[in-house]
């Protein structure tokens, strides 16, 4: 038998956050600027490394949420999106990122401290065409973000969370669309809405916004996974399929 004694590799562990919003109509990420080698300057997602033995990896989460971007932590719901630990994804070592999701409506605007040397909104479509380019495998991240994204707003209630109190269905429409990154047909779109039982409900009041018929207004229902699902377009189509 072999004397030799098996060393186990040093790895670090360091969580990422996707932080998505809608901002005018469209879906933005939390970035911040990289105030540190290495690849300073450029943008990223939030995140850092576990401070000590002691602290949870959601912990981290949300406390480098809080010190690289002064967002509330806290109060978002966020969920774990995966871990990513591909040899050279980090040039300082042997690093294995958690990387967690949230998407909320009515976030302020960023803070950066710590590290960062800045913190913003940026529309997600400015990263996914690659006019933005982001740091360590962050791109690779985000998109595994925006996919979990648009199959929550397939099978749970997210959308109306992003209207106010009372809607019309052409504005919550306009939700999906961001998120999903397609054009719906909107006869197509009212079909399906209102074919999901309890998904939402009429407010009992019409709104006029043109000088032809009074739009209808809706508020969200009780229900928060949706029965059939709101299944999304391939991203070429223009109209919602069966």
């Amino acid at each position: 038998m072999s004397d030799d004694v098996w060393t186990p590799p040093l790895v670090m562990v360091a969580v990422d956050l996707v932080i998505l919003t809608l901002r005018d109509s469209r879906l933005h990420v939390l970035l911040v600027e990289r105030g540190v080698e290495p690849y300073r300057g450029d943008q990223a997602l939030p995140g850092g490394f576990l401070n000590n033995a002691e602290e949870g990896v959601l912990a981290a989460a949300h406390r480098e949420l809080r010190e690289e971007a002064a967002l509330d932590g806290p109060r978002l719901h966020l969920e774990q999106l995966g871990a990513y630990g591909e040899p050279g994804r980090d040039p300082r070592g042997r690093i294995i990122s958690v990387a967690y999701l949230a998407i909320a409506p009515g976030l302020p605007e960023p803070v950066a401290g710590t590290d960062a040397a800045g913190a913003g909104w940026v529309p997600v479509d400015h990263v996914t065409s690659g006019s933005v380019k982001l740091a360590f495998d962050h791109h690779q991240i985000l998109l595994d973000g925006l996919e979990r994204a648009r199959t929550k707003l397939e099978h749970s209630a997210l959308a109306t969370a992003f209207c106010t109190e009372v809607f019309t269905i052409s504005e919550l429409q306009q939700v999906y669309e961001a998120v999903w990154g397609v054009a719906l047909d909107p006869r197509n779109f009212y079909r399906k809405v209102q074919g999901v039982p309890g998904f939402i409900v009429p407010a009992g009041t019409d709104r006029r916004t043109t000088k032809g018929r009074p739009a209808r207004l809706f508020r969200a229902g009780t229900r928060t996974l949706l029965q059939p699902p709101l299944v999304r377009p391939p991203s070429s189509a223009t109209e919602m399929r069966e």
